[in-house]
C-alpha cells in the first residue's frame, strides 16, 4: 500500500531524514519507534506532503507522492493526525469534524459519517457545541483522530497518540486505535511509548539516526533485548 524507500530529508543544513525506507500493507499496523528526534514525526510528515524530500521516493497504491501536496495526498486517501493534536480550539468538535471532511467537497454522506464518529467516540457527541480547545486532552485526542477519519483515509498516520495522556486514557487509545484498524483502516503508528505500540502492531521499525536500524514482526521486537533494554527499561 505504502512504500517509502530511500527518503532523504534536511532541515537547512541537517540531514534529518538519512536514506529512511519502509513499507505498510493494507488493512495492518505498522509502528515507527525510536528516541526523540531520530526523525519520525518528520517521516510522516514527509509521507502527508508537509515536507518535500531532497531524494528518494515515496508511493501509495503505486501512485508517487513526491510532487503532490498535502491535500492532494488526502485525497489519495492517506489523512494525517499530527502530534499535539492541532485543533482549531476556538471552533466546535462538530466544525473540526466537519473540517476534516473538507476534501470530500459536498459529498453527502459527510453527515452520517459525522455520526459514525460520534459512535466511536460518545463524548464528542455529548461536547458537540464545545470549542475544541476546552476539551481534556484525552478528549482533544479522540477529536483529532475523529477529524482525520472524516477524510475516510485508506491509511491513517498517527503521531504520538497517547502523548501527555494519563494511563487510563492511554489504554483507551490504543484500544480505539485497534477497533479502527479491525474496521479496515490501515495505519502507521509513530509512538514514544513502545511496548503498547509493538503490542498492537503487527509489523514494527526501529529508527535512530534517521535510518532505520531494526525491523521486524511486532511480536518479535517486543522480545529482542536490545529493544527491550532500551525502550522497555529490561534486561
Amino acid at each position: 500500500m505504502l512504500s517509502v524507500s530511500d527518503v532523504v530529508v534536511y532541515y537547512g543544513r541537517v540531514r534529518v531524514l538519512d536514506g529512511i525506507s519502509l513499507q505498510v500493507s493494507p488493512g495492518r499496523i505498522f509502528t515507527l519507534i525510536g528516541a526523540n528526534g531520530v526523525g519520525k514525526t518528520t517521516t510522516l510528515r514527509t509521507i502527508s506532503g508537509l515536507v518535500r524530500p531532497t531524494t528518494g521516493a515515496i508511493s501509495f497504491a503505486g501512485a508517487p507522492l513526491t510532487k503532490l501536496s498535502p491535500a492532494q495526498v488526502v485525497r489519495l486517501g492517506i489523512a494525517h493526525c499530527p502530534e499535539g493534536r492541532r485543533l482549531f480550539p476556538n471552533l466546535t468538535v462538530f466544525q473540526n469534524l466537519r473540517l476534516g471532511a473538507y476534501s470530500r467537497g459536498k459529498d453527502p454522506g459527510v453527515d452520517a459519517d459525522i455520526d459514525t464518529v460520534y459512535g466511536r467516540f460518545p463524548i464528542l457527541k455529548n461536547r458537540s457545541n464545545q470549542q475544541a480547545g476546552t476539551l481534556s486532552g484525552g478528549e482533544q485526542q479522540m477529536l483529532a483522530m475523529g477529524r482525520a477519519l472524516m477524510a475516510k483515509p485508506k491509511l491513517l498516520l498517527l503521531d504520538e497518540p497517547s502523548l501527555g495522556l494519563a494511563p487510563a486514557m492511554v489504554k483507551e487509545i490504543f484500544a480505539i486505535i485497534a477497533d479502527i484498524n479491525k474496521q479496515g483502516t490501515s495505519i502507521l503508528l509513530v509512538e514514544q511509548n513502545a511496548k503498547m505500540a509493538l503490542k498492537i502492531a503487527d509489523y514494527g521499525y526501529v529508527m535512530e539516526r534517521g535510518r532505520i536500524a531494526l525491523e521486524g514482526p511486532a511480536a518479535e521486537l517486543a522480545e529482542n533485548d536490545e529493544v527491550r533494554r532500551v525502550y522497555f527499561g529490561a534486561g
